[in-house]
């Protein structure tokens, strides 16, 4: 059995960011990732092999709680959602670390404070090269240093949008953008701003995402190895069960172990507790590190909508994503309770539209679509989900995962939804006109719950309502720890994946320590990309 200092399974926002915060310690690393390398092809810029044909999505089939079967939006690649992710990289609002009331229920205090997160968040933002500006939206929470790039500007017609909000008394942002895009010299930037960003795989590596940014730099140093196609599919432990000694892994039609000193998860909120559901054994018959029974539960996706507005005048933007509001997150005009974020999604194109409702367009014109893409102008509204135990993933005999989830914060959504229609009119768009836009949900929720998914692992300091301690690592088990958004007690109303990441440095300095190899936060201040 080959063995190794640390083994990492997965390879996106907290896998991909370990593994490059690990790899300068000299320890031998392996990196397992079910899928391969995002294939480099002209259709990674293609609307209708992304959106409508699915080119890039996982054929795995889950199930509702009805049995029903579907196919979520997921991806297995080096990188894992991060190769599709729109590089919306926003920290938590200081307020999201603790108790917060909402409309329907209390969102429950992380086990650490924001100031524990802090400097990881700074850290993350230059590992990931993240372009903002500080002090623009009132939200903001409190930050050691500026971010390492400026502002992604807005072109005209955001601009606008801008200004228009912020003469209707709001805040509008800047949003933290994580793109390899240098505006001041723009004959070397590697990022050539256009309409294939969000959504869309980056076909000339110009996004922030975990492979890039994370498991490229991991594997420059010679200790760090990865294996594609290879899916961790069960986890054996000692005979006491206090520790895991192997890595049962599935290349090919073969199985394999390898072993590990420390052991870590980041396969996703569902994958990762699916993995630690189907290693029951005799001292956790239930599921690994399920003693108390929180495994799979408190399941969470943003409950997101995507909407476009039609313009009065066409909208010829073309990297729409550098928008953001917060004037609503923490409560509303005539409503106490928090209401969530919006921000810009990358700019509709009219194949997408065909892949959203292909009954209702077959016999629409093309030039109608074109029409409808070249006036609208694209919003993504995120309300928080709370955790609630009877929303869980389980799992079969079979390892297919049976999804049951219960919509909670309805009324804040439609708040949010109504705040920005009642505005249209003072934005120059066409009063009341806000259409559903599922291109980037593919299909209604709960099958977008998919995206920004968080929970089923959560992190605490009493065993009995949590998996795992405040350093990630499983109340019952010695080497196991786990590092991606499943950790998360609460979700908030912004993107999780800087927060994954800035966990997993986190996490990382806990192992580097444990391994004895001292904690790279503080050399690594000044990132190489």
């Amino acid at each position: 059995m080959t063995h190794y200092d640390a083994i990492i399974i997965g390879t996106g926002a907290g896998g991909g960011t370990l593994a490059r915060h690990l790899a300068p310690s000299g320890k031998r690393v392996l990196l397992l990732e079910r899928g391969g390398w995002l294939p480099r092809e002209p259709q990674n810029v293609s609307a209708e092999e992304v959106f409508v044909n699915g080119r890039y999505v996982s054929p795995d089939t889950w199930r509702y709680e009805s049995g029903d079967a579907f196919h979520p939006q997921v991806h297995y690649f080096v990188g894992g959602a991060t190769k599709l992710y729109g590089a919306a990289l926003y920290r938590l609002r200081e307020q999201d670390f603790g108790e917060i009331r909402h409309h329907d229920g209390i969102s429950p205090a992380w086990p650490i404070g924001y100031d524990v997160m802090e400097p990881y968040y700074t850290l993350a933002e230059q590992y990931y090269q993240v372009h903002g500006a500080r002090g623009e939206d009132p939200t903001d929470p409190p930050a050691t240093g500026p971010y390492p790039f400026p502002a992604v500007s807005h072109e005209p017609r955001i601009q606008k949008l801008s200004d228009d909000l912020a003469a209707n008394g709001l805040h509008p942002f800047h949003a933290p953008c994580g793109v390899m895009l240098d505006e001041q010299n723009r004959p070397y930037s590697i990022c050539m701003r256009c309409d294939c960003c969000d959504g869309f795989p980056c076909v000339v590596h110009a996004k922030a995402d975990a492979e890039v940014l994370g498991v490229r730099p991991a594997l420059e140093h010679r200790n760090v190895e990865l294996w594609t196609d290879s899916e961790a599919v069960r986890l054996i432990t000692n005979d006491a069960g206090t520790a895991v000694t192997g890595v049962v892994v599935k290349r090919g039609d073969a199985e394999e172990t390898v072993s590990g000193d420390l052991v870590v998860v980041s396969c996703g909120a569902a994958n990762s507790a699916r993995l630690l559901l189907m290693s029951a054994t005799d001292k956790h018959p239930n599921g690994l590190a399920n003693g108390s029974d929180q495994v799979g539960r408190n399941y969470m996706f943003h409950n997101s909508q995507a909407v476009l507005a039609l313009s009065r005048e066409e909208n010829p933007t073309v990297f729409q994503k550098t928008l953001g509001v917060n004037d609503f997150y923490f409560s509303g005009p005539d409503f106490e309770y928090p209401m969530g974020n919006i921000q810009m999604v990358g700019k509709s194109q009219a194949p997408m539209f065909r892949g959203e409702k292909p009954g209702e367009t077959a016999l629409a014109p093309s030039w109608t679509l074109r029409d409808v893409a070249q006036h609208a102008v694209d919003f993504w509204l995120s309300t928080e989900d709370l955790p609630l135990p009877e929303n869980r993933v389980t799992v079969d005999g079979s390892g297919t995962i049976t999804l049951t989830y219960h919509a909670s914060n309805e009324e804040s959504k439609k708040r949010l939804y109504e705040q920005l229609k009642s505005m249209l009119g003072s934005l120059d768009m066409h009063h009341h006109h806000l259409l559903p836009h599922h291109a980037y949900l593919k299909n209604e929720i709960p099958i977008a719950g998919c995206a920004h998914q968080a929970g089923t692992c959560r992190f605490g300091t009493d065993p009995d309502s949590s998996v795992l301690d405040v350093n990630c690592r499983a109340h019952e088990l010695d080497n196991l720890y786990v590092v991606d958004t499943s950790v998360f007690p609460s979700i908030g109303a912004v993107n999780p994946a800087l927060t994954a990441m800035a966990n997993a440095l986190r996490v990382g300095d806990h192992l580097l320590e444990r391994m004895s190899a001292g904690t790279t936060a503080g050399r690594e201040r000044a990132v190489q990309s």
